[in-house]
């Protein structure tokens, strides 16, 4: 067990660290939420995990092994770093670089560029003959200024945004304005707590956004959609990607044709450009909610989206699910998502 901490993204204030969590749980690390700040967890686990948490997760930006934690006075942290064993992670003459990053106007006071040279200072007195290489380092000391805290570590993975800007609903050859980003996408796959290999069901696979992740982390995928027309994109958008689902239909989601699936992600239909087939989405929501009883297993979870007037939260626990979490995900003016978490009883 080590000290972690996490810079995770901005884009919302719940949502990357409960994905943080429930890849941990996925996964099957053991761990300790010690304390969580804006945009910075800090966790007491396995430092291996933070390869499986960059193979994985959406909103979490760099994960590093902690080294200290203090006030973000620049005294202290002078004084804390000129105490911490830095040779313990810096070997002679590996040449390092020294990163402090920012978040929410924390700290104004402290400038971040005169913090990361007088650190590497230290450290070059430290670690002899040890070298700065700020463009290919061989080791990159990370420190984030948040709440008005300072902490510092030695970055073991970074998370890039690049291929999730790339999977954009509108780079993608079957496009439809319902489609969900892949950033969302990928953080409520996470949410379902899927292994590798494990089957993954979307009963609403729309143009395919949460198949074609949950295909990326390893998963086996099925899908299905009222519309062959969402169906023929799926497959179209999956074939893109070099990626196969184990199955897609054209099927109602309150009458699933799978009989199993280890967890389940899906985004119903609502709003002016999708198809309701003439329900509310209250009543696809209960009815699908009710029907995924049958094909999940005790114990595994569904992750669902719905507009926060329906209420998903309440309809799950009136059917008998444990209701794990919601989160609140704004939109525009007339709609606010609620991303649900069930665990199946």
């Amino acid at each position: 067990m080590a000290k972690l901490f996490f810079l995770v993204s901005g884009e919302h204030e719940t949502l990357p660290f409960a994905e943080i969590k429930a890849i941990l749980e996925a996964e099957e690390f053991k761990f300790k939420i010690l304390e969580r700040l804006t945009q910075v967890m800090r966790l007491e686990t396995n430092y291996k995990c933070a390869e499986v948490i960059a193979s994985r997760a959406a909103l979490t930006r760099i994960c590093a092994l902690e080294i200290f934690k203090c006030n973000a006075d620049y005294a202290e942290i002078i004084r804390a770093l000129s105490q911490a064993p830095i040779e313990n992670f810096l070997k002679p003459e590996e040449e390092f670089v020294v990163r402090v990053k920012r978040v929410a106007g924390s700290a104004k006071h402290l400038s971040t560029i005169q913090l990361e040279r007088k650190i590497g200072e230290i450290i070059l007195n430290k670690v002899a003959k040890s070298k700065v290489n700020l463009f290919n380092p061989q080791k990159t000391f990370f420190g984030v200024l948040t709440q008005n805290k300072f902490i510092f570590g030695l970055k073991l993975s970074e998370v890039s945004s690049r291929s999730f800007t790339q999977r954009r609903p509108k780079n993608k050859p079957f496009f439809h304005p319902s489609a969900m980003p892949p950033k969302l996408s990928r953080c409520m796959v996470n949410l379902a707590r899927p292994k590798a290999n494990d089957l993954f069901l979307d009963p609403f696979c729309g143009t395919g956004s949460l198949l074609i992740e949950a295909r990326l982390i390893g998963c086996k995928t099925v899908g299905c959609d009222a519309k062959r027309l969402m169906v023929k994109g799926t497959r179209e958008n999956m074939n893109f990607y070099g990626l196969e689902p184990e199955g897609l239909a054209v099927a109602d989601a309150r009458k699933p044709p799978f009989k199993y699936a280890d967890c389940v992600a899906t985004d119903p239909p609502y709003g002016r450009s999708a198809t309701t087939m003439g329900l509310t989405t209250k009543e696809i929501v209960t009815d699908t909610l009710n029907a995924l009883l049958d094909i999940l297993p005790k114990g595994r979870h569904v992750c669902m989206a719905a507009p926060k007037t329906v209420g998903i939260g309440m309809i799950g626990e009136r059917l008998g699910y444990k209701h794990l979490e919601s989160h609140f995900v704004y939109v525009h003016r007339s709609l606010t998502r609620e991303i649900a978490v069930f665990e199946r009883p």
